[in-house]
């Protein structure tokens, strides 16, 4: 068992999940201890280690890239030696479980050091924390390749073993498509290789994904309660929703699941927890919903009434969560015309405004490269084809190669997205099943 404070990963979903089952920093035996998919490090604190905590409370940068640029970071905490060299370094919104579904800094300060538990495991390593709000302050440690400190991430949602296949089947096929392109060569020598290559992209996306399934299904959590949704009719909620929409209970931490699969873990111990269960009511009385409160009453998560408690069976749903939480649970009523929930909150949007938006959440995810990876991949399909209809009447050995690993490539990159496509339109887009009102509890 990892002592508290612990750190726990933003959301993820896909292969990105392990890292919630996985990944975490904490304090063990004086040490700080970062444990990733694949290995555990530890950094010594004191002498010789760490000995102080920059915390830049400033937004970095977005990074530019091909398509939508990559969101800069919410502020980075720096663990630093006694001469000031950095030893390790993240990024803030790393270990924030709802941070993909909040605004950019819609949490910042005391608030996100608290909300992150990074606040509690720095006391309890006895690291003095120095804040300041300018990326050139004198305090902050540049980043140098050579002594430039560890990140301190939860990693990469995509294992590495992903990324290199493709990187060195991309430099393979790259370099045979500028012989053919450059010298007009239609020799198999040059052909097989550069199919070959393109053969290998959607191949290895689909070893990604048996891959995912096959590590996720041997993580077997100790749940004590899980809570479905119960929504009224009326409300767009679809088979999918239903089935993949949860509240897991565990022993050390309260997950919400959404539609995408993408997983909130919310720690139920240790001093960065969340404590109570506040029930919103309506100047009239009636139930808007519940609120997760951590410390200082700071909002977690929302939970709303007719999405998750006024459908059937809606009522047991509750109780089984005040039970198996232990949480303190209180009411509150709102005045006047005042709006619930009250600015961006995790929790509050997790029914997807149409069934499109519902398949493309619920999609196996994409890389970071996006859409440029799918249309890469699709002319390297292609351009085999092409290849091999070309050589197939002086090589038709080769030809024919070319032409199979061509087709069957485009087939295996084009066939998960028509399942997905298909098992969405004819079932898990339907409506679900009629639920009965119960605008009201006990």
């Amino acid at each position: 068992m990892i002592p508290e404070p612990v750190l726990r990963p933003a959301a993820s979903r896909g292969p990105g999940l392990e890292l919630c089952h996985r990944s975490r920093l904490f304090l063990n035996d004086g040490d700080l201890v970062l444990q990733t998919r694949r290995r555990t490090f530890h950094f010594p604190v004191g002498d010789g280690g760490i000995a102080r905590a920059v915390f830049i409370d400033a937004a970095g940068a977005d990074k530019e890239r091909m398509g939508p640029a990559i969101r800069g970071s919410w502020g980075e905490l720096q663990l630093q030696d006694h001469g000031g060299a950095l030893v390790g370094w993240f990024d803030m919104e790393d270990w924030l479980p709802e941070s993909p579904a909040l605004p950019k800094r819609s949490v910042q300060g005391e608030q996100l050091l608290s909300r992150t538990g990074v606040a509690a495991l720095l006391k309890a390593a006895g690291i003095p924390l120095h804040v300041v709000r300018d990326r050139n302050d004198p305090l902050v440690s540049k980043k140098t390749r050579r002594g430039g400190g560890r990140s301190l991430g939860p990693g990469s949602a995509i294992p590495l073993w992903y990324w290199g296949t493709r990187a060195a089947a991309g430099l393979v096929w790259f370099a045979l498509f500028t012989v053919i392109v450059l010298f007009d060569a239609a020799a198999p020598w040059v052909i097989l290789p550069l199919s070959a290559a393109a053969f290998v992209a959607p191949v290895t996306r689909l070893a990604l994904r048996g891959w995912t399934r096959l590590r996720l299904r041997r993580y077997s959590p100790s749940v004590r309660e899980r809570i479905g949704p119960a929504p009224v009719s009326g409300l767009g909620a679809t088979v999918r929703f239903c089935r993949d929409t949860e509240l897991r209970v565990q022993d050390h931490d309260l997950v919400l699941r959404d539609i995408s699969g993408q997983e909130f873990w919310l720690p139920l111990t240790g001093p960065h927890a969340v404590t109570s269960l506040v029930l919103v009511r309506d100047k009239g009385g009636t139930a808007l919903g519940a609120e997760l409160r951590g410390a200082d009453e700071q909002l977690r998560a929302v939970l709303p009434w007719r999405l998750w408690f006024a459908g059937k069976n809606g009522e047991d749903g509750w109780s089984r969560l005040c039970s198996a939480t232990g949480m303190r649970h209180t009411e509150r009523r709102l005045s006047g015309r005042v709006g619930w929930p009250k600015g961006p909150t995790l929790g509050a949007q997790l029914l997807p405004e149409s069934r499109r938006d519902a398949r493309s959440l619920s999609r196996f995810p994409r890389t970071i490269a996006g859409v440029s990876s799918t249309a890469v991949m699709a002319f390297g399909s292609f351009f085999s084809v092409t290849q091999g209809l070309r050589v197939e009447d002086t090589h038709p050995t080769a030809g024919m190669a070319a032409l199979l690993m061509g087709a069957l490539g485009g087939f295996l990159q084009a066939a998960p997205y028509l399942i997905h496509q298909l098992r969405s339109r004819l079932r898990l887009d339907r409506p679900a099943a009629e639920q009965t009102s119960v605008e009201s509890v006990a």
